[in-house]
């Protein structure tokens, strides 16, 4: 298996830079890199959130085999699992408020310090103190994902005064370079737990001097910047209408709600499958890493044939249905066998999300986008805790091969609302052409 993860990573980075070449080039040397003060402050933005990303990937690859390390059988991690899915529900809905009304670069630092806090818990071998960190970490991720992009917009847009289209380069490079991130942290994290057979605890504390440095060039580098957020109950009960009453929104969150889910699911899965066959968790991870980041590249080359969104999604969500069944079959006796599904099921999953955020952008009206989205979360991590506490005995093959067949019964019901969706979307394109007859 060491052998195989090797040789993955490497076919894999090598298709990656082959078909990626020219995505790298139009992302990396647009048309305003002549624009010495915008790429400034570009890079301003960037060391810090890139700081921040190196500590969320490198606690991707070890997080599970950490508290199998410590003796926890598979019942107790589900649990530490579910503490993380449930506290991004509830505290997903304050977290706009929180951005907007405290200030955004507060707002940055802060994760910084919560997301510190989580990393250093995993030191300790305490059930509750590990779950107390699982907490701190999903209330701290969605800052991540939200605060950052907050500040860099408003600067953009209304300090520096830069125009709308540029954008797009800042965010283009943002995508390219967290891929390169998240793949060379299952590197280092490798490098650390095995090579230097440090333990499955070194990358955490490995992120916490990461958030430091970010929390420092945070406070000197950027200014403050705040919202207007009016965010509250009268904003959840429109957002709840307008996915009610609007069909396509609707069905994007009923094919977000299985197809993400499965995605929390196979998180918990793949160390517990892959593990008897003792691989590079770290390699693995990278190889996975590599699969989303071709999976996206393949996204962009669809659409420039003009295939509809709703076809890819449609495609996608049946292809990782298939193999989460041939999963079922095979993860028992033939790790190998289910590395290379999960690598397929990897660059779908890099070919579903772009598409998927295609269709929101579609949809989703921008008032309430935010609104609408943490909505659509809920719905997710209660499916993925609760199959998380029901059928947590993934050492047994019995419970492995339920898992994964729940899984494809999930994807079952996505691909039928990923049908209807594709419909949806055919009719309301057959109205945009009649009214602009």
């Amino acid at each position: 298996m060491l052998v195989i993860a090797y040789i993955a990573f490497v076919i894999l980075l090598f298709i990656g830079i082959v078909i990626g070449k020219q995505a790298w080039q139009s992302r990396l040397h647009g048309v305003v890199i002549i624009n010495a003060t915008f790429i400034e402050f570009q890079w301003t933005y960037f060391f810090p959130y890139f700081l921040a990303l190196i500590a969320e990937w490198l606690q991707g690859p070890y997080l599970y085999k950490l508290y199998d390390d410590y003796g926890f059988v598979d019942p107790y991690i589900g649990i530490i699992y579910v503490c993380g899915y449930c506290s991004s529900i509830l505290f997903g809905a304050y977290t706009g408020i929180l951005i907007d009304n405290w200030g955004r670069k507060k707002v940055c630092i802060l994760f910084t310090i919560l997301y510190s806090l989580s990393c250093i818990a995993n030191i300790s071998k305490n059930f509750a103190v590990l779950c107390l960190g699982r907490i701190i970490g999903g209330a701290s991720t969605g800052l991540l994902f939200s605060a950052f992009d907050a500040w860099y917009v408003y600067e953009h847009m209304q300090i520096h005064k830069f125009p709308y289209e540029w954008l797009e380069d800042t965010f283009s490079k943002a995508t390219f370079f967290n891929s390169i991130i998240a793949i060379s942290a299952g590197i280092f994290a490798n490098l650390l737990t095995e090579w230097l057979d440090v333990g499955a605890v070194a990358p955490f504390l490995l992120a916490v001097p990461c958030l430091c440095a970010s929390a420092i060039l945070i406070q000197l580098t950027w200014s403050e910047n705040f919202g207007t957020s009016t965010r509250g109950c009268k904003s959840c009960m429109d957002s709840l209408k307008v996915i009610f009453t609007t069909p396509g929104i609707f069905l994007i969150g009923s094919v977000q709600a299985m197809f993400e889910s499965v995605m929390y699911i196979f998180v918990f899965l793949w160390t517990p499958v892959l593990q008897p066959a003792d691989p590079p968790l770290g390699i693995v991870f990278s190889c996975f890493m590599c699969s989303i980041w071709i999976g996206g590249i393949i996204f962009t080359n669809l659409i420039k044939k003009d295939i509809q969104p709703t076809i890819i999604v449609l495609f996608v969500v049946y292809g990782v249905m298939l193999t989460n069944f041939l999963a079922a079959l095979a993860s028992a006796n033939h790790p190998r066998t289910s590395f290379l599904l999960f690598l397929v099921t990897e660059i779908l999953c890099g070919i579903y999300f772009p598409a998927m955020g295609s269709l929101r952008s579609k949809w989703l009206p921008p008032a309430l986008h935010s609104d609408i989205m943490n909505l659509f979360r809920v719905p997710l991590n209660i499916i993925a805790s609760a199959v998380l506490l029901i059928l947590h005995d993934s050492h047994s093959p019995h419970g492995i091969t339920q898992m994964f067949l729940l899984n494809s019964a999930l994807l079952l019901c996505g691909g039928i609302f990923s049908v209807l969706l594709h419909f949806q979307y055919t009719n309301d394109e057959k109205k945009d052409e009649f009214q602009i007859e």
